[in-house]
């Protein structure tokens, strides 16, 4: 969505990204391996909220549950509001529902922005504003949607760590103490309902950077390029 720019900004955004990309490898000084998985070739990025008519939802939420039945739990005309919990994974499928979640009827884009941002670290070295940006749709597409009434909510089915970071994390269990920045992968559905549509769902996948700092509750480091299993 953003392009490269030469000025201060464009250089610090890209930064920004790059810094995402390192973050979990701050963490597991053996995760090399689920960086060049998530950048390699071929991998397909989890998908932003549609733009059918243009996107969708009254907030939702998870269960703090890491495990159990598929959870949908929608507040309507609500913003998402991020759970406190010390799960990892409990809360990297809370923010996977208020990700794939909005309702045009009852805010604005810039509210939803800011109430996402509230999701994010407070260590600004690692907090990527701007991947979680590129799921939110622009101003321009927002109106057009809220001139539908557009909003989605979101299911939840299941919530892991990939497969690279559990090895890793095995491997040297020590190294994650340094930022203390797990990967969390989530999988689920978001329905989508505009004015004179029946809505529908869609299958939807994203893998997170999620901090748990001891005794502090988790937050949103950013949304990873790649998903990874």
């Amino acid at each position: 969505m953003p392009s490269h720019s030469s000025n201060p900004g464009g250089a610090s955004r890209v930064r920004r990204r790059a810094l995402l990309g390192t973050a979990v490898l701050a963490v597991l000084v053996a995760l090399s391996g689920l960086a060049a998985y998530l950048t390699r070739d071929g991998r397909a990025p989890s998908k932003a909220p549609d733009a059918q008519p243009s996107s969708s939802a009254s907030s939702s939420s998870t269960a703090v549950s890491p495990s159990g039945p598929p959870v949908s739990i929608t507040r309507p005309r609500a913003l998402p509001v991020p759970p406190r919990t010390t799960d990892p994974i409990a809360f990297g499928k809370a923010a996977a529902a208020a990700l794939w979640s909005y309702d045009t009827r009852a805010y604005s884009q810039a509210e939803l922005r800011g109430a996402l941002h509230a999701w994010l670290s407070s260590e600004a070295k690692y907090a990527d504003a701007a991947s979680v940006d590129r799921g939110i749709p622009s101003p321009v597409l927002w109106k057009e949607m809220a001139a539908n009434r557009q909003f989605a909510t979101a299911t939840v089915d299941e919530g892991h760590f990939p497969n690279a970071f559990t090895r890793a994390l095995q491997e040297d269990p020590g190294a994650i103490t340094q930022a203390y920045i797990y990967a969390v992968t989530v999988s689920g559905k978001q329905a989508i309902v505009w004015k004179g549509s029946p809505g529908g769902a869609e299958s939807r996948a994203t893998t997170l950077a999620v901090q748990c700092r001891p005794n502090k509750p988790c937050a949103l480091v950013g949304v990873m390029p790649s998903v990874a299993p």
